[in-house]
C-alpha cells in the first residue's frame, strides 16, 4: 500500500477530529472521501500531511512510518495537497507560484524546474495566464493553480480538498477531466468533495466520515445507498 493509516486518533478537547481511523490507499488508486461539515475530512488531510500530529495511531507512506515526520519532509517524500480555499502567493505570477512549488517541494532547480512548470501550465490550462498575478485570477483559474502547485512538487499521492467547490457545471467538468486523466496516468488521488457526481466520475472507492469516525467504505454507489450513510450525509431517514 502507498498510504496506510492505522488507529489514527485526534481530539481537540471534547471535539473528536479522528476516531481510530484505519485507511489504506493503493498506488494508482482514486479514493473519494465524503461526510457532512465537521465530519473530520480536512483534519484527516492535516494528519496525513503533518499539519496535525495524531494523539495515537500511525501513518505510513510506502511502508515507511511518517507519523512524526515534519510537513516539508512529507512533501519531499511525495505527498502533495490542494486546499479547499486556494492559497497562492497572491503577489507572485502564476508561473512564479509553480516555480516555488517545484524548487522547494519538488526539489528541482534551474532548467529542470522551468521546463516542468511550463509543461504543467499547458497541462492545467494556465499557459495563457503564466504572467498573470495570482491574486487576480478567476476562481476556476485559482483552482487550476492550486492543483498545478500540488503537482509541481512531483507527488506520488495528491490530496484534493473540495477542489470542485464553487465552480459552474462546465468548469467542474473541465477539472474532472483533468483529474481523471492524471489518475489514468498513474497519479494516486485522494479526493474530498461535496459534489458527488464529480467525485463518482473519478473514484473507484468511497469512504464516509461522521464526527471523525469512518462509518462506511466500499464501491461508491453501494456505499451511498447504505441507510447510515443516507442518514448521516444526505439527511434522509433510513425508515
Amino acid at each position: 500500500m502507498l498510504l496506510e493509516l492505522a488507529g489514527v486518533s485526534k481530539r481537540f478537547g471534547a471535539v473528536v477530529a479522528a476516531d481510530a481511523i484505519d485507511l489504506h490507499v493503493a498506488e494508482g488508486e482514486a479514493l473519494g472521501i465524503i461526510g457532512a461539515n465537521g465530519a473530520g475530512k480536512s483534519s484527516l488531510f492535516n494528519l496525513v500531511t503533518g499539519v496535525l500530529k495524531p494523539d495515537s495511531g500511525s501513518i505510513r507512506l510506502d511502508g515507511r512510518d511518517i507519523t512524526r515526520v515534519p510537513v516539508r519532509m512529507r512533501c519531499a517524500a511525495g505527498i502533495g495537497r490542494s486546499f479547499q480555499v486556494p492559497r497562492p502567493f497572491d503577489s507572485l505570477s502564476v508561473f512564479e507560484n509553480l516555480l516555488v512549488a517545484a524548487e522547494f517541494g519538488g526539489r528541482q532547480s534551474g532548467g529542470d524546474s522551468v521546463a516542468s512548470c511550463a509543461a504543467l501550465l499547458e497541462r492545467t490550462g494556465l499557459a495563457d495566464k503564466a504572467n498573470s498575478v495570482a491574486g487576480k485570477l478567476t476562481l476556476l483559474d485559482r483552482k487550476r493553480l492550486e492543483l498545478a502547485r500540488a503537482l509541481a512538487s512531483r507527488p506520488r499521492i495528491v490530496l484534493l480538498d473540495e477542489i470542485a467547490g464553487g465552480l459552474t457545471e462546465a468548469e467542474c467538468a473541465e477539472l474532472v477531466s483533468l483529474i481523471r486523466a492524471l489518475n489514468a496516468e498513474g497519479t494516486t488521488i485522494v479526493w474530498i468533495e461535496h459534489i458527488v457526481h464529480a467525485l463518482f466520475s473519478v473514484v473507484s472507492r468511497l469512504v464516509v466520515l461522521e464526527f471523525g469516525r469512518k462509518i462506511a467504505e466500499g464501491a461508491p454507489r453501494e456505499v451511498i445507498a447504505q441507510p447510515e450513510v443516507r442518514r448521516s450525509y444526505l439527511g434522509i431517514d433510513a425508515a
